[in-house]
């Protein structure tokens, strides 16, 4: 059994995304944000207080991550039928790891010090520049999603992928972050596209579901404030 503890959505939303999309059979732990603040407890099952965390199988062959781009390289690999997959010996193979490793390092990065110098720090902490500064960021970094989709419906491989997914939910964070009108043309249909998919709903759904279920707050980890 797969176990995924979750913010709602947080960076966790790509495995949970994931795990829709390939229909597996997962236990939702749901954490009100940030779990490190609110949920001390969390520190015993991961010392980052970060989510998420994905947990697989018992010790000592137990699966544990905190990644979430590798999460989903890792659901993507371990269940191929599904087609999340690039496999090695695609051509398409070194894109897909470059769009994975893209997704958080590149694209999620610069939104994270927006959120926490221009919504998540009290007032007398917050850095006007940097959520100016690393907005640009941001979106000087998003022309390489709007050159890609607009040859291609997706980022790769010429097919949905895990890839996908990752960068998906740095168009979500995006959205939370009121960025989603600076988008290119290209960019809006393919995140439009993404937003249309059934595994995406299905997600949506479960954690606002799970998240009323467990008693945590339902506003979205971006939308926290202090």
């Amino acid at each position: 059994m797969l176990h995924l503890h979750h913010c709602l959505s947080a960076r966790s939303f790509r495995p949970l995304w994931m795990l829709e999309e390939l229909q597996l059979p997962y236990q939702h732990h749901m954490l009100p944000f940030p779990p490190r603040a609110k949920a001390r407890w969390f520190l015993d099952d991961n010392p980052l207080g970060t989510v998420p965390l994905l947990v697989q199988g018992a010790a000592p062959n137990e699966v544990r991550m905190t990644e979430s781009a590798a999460m989903c390289q890792y659901l993507a690999a371990t269940h191929p039928d599904a087609g999340l997959d690039v496999p090695p010996n695609d051509p398409a193979y070194g894109a897909y790891l470059n769009w994975l490793h893209m997704s958080d390092a590149t694209l999620t990065f610069p939104q994270t010090l927006v959120l926490r110098y221009g919504r998540f720090e009290p007032t007398e902490r917050q850095q006007p520049q940097v959520v100016v500064d690393y907005t640009r960021w941001f979106l000087a970094r998003l022309r390489a999603v709007e050159a890609a989709v607009a040859q291609s419906e997706y980022l790769c491989a010429r097919r949905f992928t895990a890839a996908d997914v990752a960068v998906g939910y740095a168009l979500l964070l995006a959205q939370h972050l009121g960025l989603a009108p600076q988008f290119g043309t290209a960019t809006q249909a393919y995140w439009q596209r993404l937003q249309a998919r059934p595994g995406y709903q299905r997600a949506m759904a479960a954690q606002l579901r799970a998240a009323v279920e467990q008693g945590v707050p339902t506003t979205p980890a971006p939308d926290t404030q202090p």
